[in-house]
């Protein structure tokens, strides 16, 4: 009883302490650089085209949320999909929120990209919280919009390695923390100006549009949290070996994975934040290129190893090639696309068989090969195929031996601070909320327990008309 107590007030205290924060900071308002865009328009022609393009964009990564609710919900047992499309679909909102409210100014405070982002050092934003004061602007405002979808991406990769054992609030905190303190920070060090940007090698660090920031990050962090709330019951046998457990609905895997794919299109060629720069059709192709050359990579080593063509595997050597192509995406030749797609899936399904039976550690839905393992190889790609032809950054192939290092050294960062933050925060859920359901609630299925609600009731209740 004492610990529940203790719980409500921690919570109570957490919301106060948010609506104060706002009211401080409303307090001091004054207006911003230009919330109208009148000014923005008439200092450069072309500002409502790339606003028009980089929004658009984000309305495309935006759909890639019900991408995800679709896969990872097919990969999972019919009693777990409403805990999972919950989870999904609110940490999205939360991590929407977080960065609202803090993640925003951490991470691209200092970086002055916009009105009301001055204020920062090498390793931490100090401006623009809550977008008040001179950063309700147009552009800046535009600019979170499309940093939040981004956000809540790395948010969402969590849930399917933790599925069908962790409790909704946990998973709820995990959400808000991740958004609001654990995704910008690292996030400042690559886009924010912060010290990975600045390296003295090549051109510092490159992530184009975040296999490192986004995917890396999140598959980290997903790990810590799969480690920490255990393997679900009955995954590994007395000796060691894991069983599998088969998802419910395939058609909601494949149909993911399109949107997915389709939503990428938002996420790499829209991170020029402008429509002026014609580079976007390298970009978009490149995108495709990888996607497509993982799939098929995938699929034939499916051929290959049992006879059968997998488009579970396919889908996820899809997956995995997009997300190795995101950050070098604008950096390469279409070749160099095509080469680092088909090294993706091999990467990744190494990765997931490593979790699995070497840490045994239980992700569902083998999203830290995709996410994790396909993150770092993208980081990679940029030190190897970047060919100078833009942005001034030039890999191996280019003659450039520097580049390399740079990228490197965020492989590393970006490894040992997922799984150092995930680790902390997800160990501060354990011995606070705890993070693991009931064994009688994960036998019966998480939905009813936590939920009240079945996806697929066996008998719907009949409601007559005009009753509720």
């Amino acid at each position: 009883m004492l610990g529940i107590l203790v719980k409500r007030k921690v919570r109570i205290a957490l919301f106060a302490g948010l609506g104060a924060a706002i009211f401080l900071t409303s307090a001091g308002l004054v207006f911003a650089a230009d919330p109208s865009g009148a000014d923005t328009l008439a200092a450069d022609p072309n500002a409502g085209v790339n606003m028009a393009w980089t929004l658009v964009t984000a309305f495309l990564v935006f759909f890639m949320q019900p991408g995800f609710a679709l896969l990872g919900a097919g990969l999972l047992r019919a009693k777990n999909t409403v805990n999972y499309m919950t989870k999904s679909f609110m940490d999205f909102c939360l991590t929407g929120l977080s960065y609202w409210a803090f993640g925003f100014a951490l991470m691209f405070g200092g970086s002055a990209m916009a009105s009301g982002l001055e204020t920062g050092n090498p390793f931490i934003g100090l401006s623009g919280f809550f977008l008040t004061g001179d950063a309700y602007d147009v552009k800046t405002i535009m600019n979170w919009f499309f940093q939040m979808v981004f956000a809540a991406t790395a948010a969402t990769i969590v849930a399917g390695m933790v599925a069908e054992r962790m409790k909704i609030n946990a998973y709820l905190a995990y959400s808000f923390m991740i958004g609001a303190v654990i995704y910008p920070i690292y996030g400042h060090w690559v886009w924010g100006g912060g010290w990975l940007a600045t390296l003295p090698f090549g051109a510092g660090a490159k992530d184009f549009a975040g296999s490192g920031v986004v995917h890396a990050i999140g598959g980290m962090v997903g790990l810590m949290g799969a480690w920490l709330v255990g393997p679900r019951l009955g995954k590994y046998n007395a000796n060691g070996t894991p069983n599998t457990f088969l998802g419910h609905n395939l058609v909601y895997v494949v149909i993911g994975t399109f949107i997915l794919f389709f939503g990428w299109f938002g996420f790499n060629p829209g991170s020029t934040l402008a429509a002026t720069d014609l580079r976007i059709s390298v970009i978009a192709v490149n995108t495709f290129l990888a996607g497509v050359t993982g799939a098929v990579v995938a699929l034939y080593l499916s051929i290959i190893r049992t006879g059968k063509a997998d488009i579970i595997a396919a889908c996820n050597g899809s997956l995995a090639g997009l997300v190795a192509i995101t950050a070098p995406c604008a950096y390469v030749a279409p070749w160099a696309a095509v080469v680092i797609g088909a090294i993706a899936p091999l990467v990744q399904q190494g990765a997931s068989a490593i979790v699995e039976k070497r840490l045994k550690i239980d992700d569902v839905v083998g999203a830290f090969g995709v996410h994790g393992a396909g993150g770092l190889w993208g980081l990679l790609a940029v030190g190897i195929f970047a060919d100078g032809t833009y942005g001034g950054v030039s890999g191996l192939i280019a003659g450039d031996t520097e580049q390399i290092i740079a990228q490197l050294i965020s492989m590393a960062t970006v490894t040992a601070w997922g799984l150092g933050a995930g680790f902390i925060l997800f160990f501060a859920l354990k011995r606070t909320m705890g993070l693991r359901a009931s064994r009688q609630e994960e036998l019966e299925g998480l939905d009813v327990p936590e939920h009240g609600i079945e996806v697929y009731p066996e008998h719907p209740s009949v409601v007559a008309p005009g009753k509720a």
